[in-house]
């Protein structure tokens, strides 16, 4: 369990982003949450610290840089090769989680639809013990 997270999320849907940022702020924990329109505004900051992530949750579809080549940028810096990424994406398609998880995902969320599934999805995510797990893709994947 991550105390006190440092949360980065970086979709280009700013409807999704706001509907994340409030749920997260209804969760019982007191995260610091960093938002980013895309990916490599994503990776600028996490090339140019403070702050540092505990977190990351990384939509696919976004113009630019997509999730997927993010991923790979993020896997590629040798300090965040275990920094937990949760891919958040409305797809279910078993390809692209199957591709996440190659390319370094430690989690892959189906965005929810409703806001009581989104609170428990962070609820749970929150909850994981991402020191001691490894990632797997039949329990590493999360939908509402």
């Amino acid at each position: 369990m991550i105390q006190n997270p440092t949360v980065f999320y970086a979709d280009d849907d700013q409807e999704d982003r706001e509907f994340f940022e409030y749920a997260l702020k209804n969760i019982d924990s007191k995260e610091e949450l960093y938002l980013m329109e895309d990916g490599q505004a994503l990776l600028d900051v996490l090339n140019d610290p403070p702050p540092t992530p505990n977190i990351v949750f990384l939509d696919l579809n976004m113009p630019g840089k997509n999730g997927f080549m993010v991923l790979s940028e993020i896997r590629a810096i040798e300090k965040f090769k275990n920094l937990p990424v949760v891919i958040f994406s409305t797809s279910n398609d078993d390809v692209l989680i199957d591709k996440s998880f190659t390319l370094g995902a430690s989690l892959y969320i189906t965005k929810p639809l409703g806001y009581d599934d989104l609170l428990s999805l962070l609820r749970q995510v929150f909850r994981l013990d991402w020191l001691n797990h490894l990632p797997n893709r039949d329990t590493f994947v999360l939908s509402a």
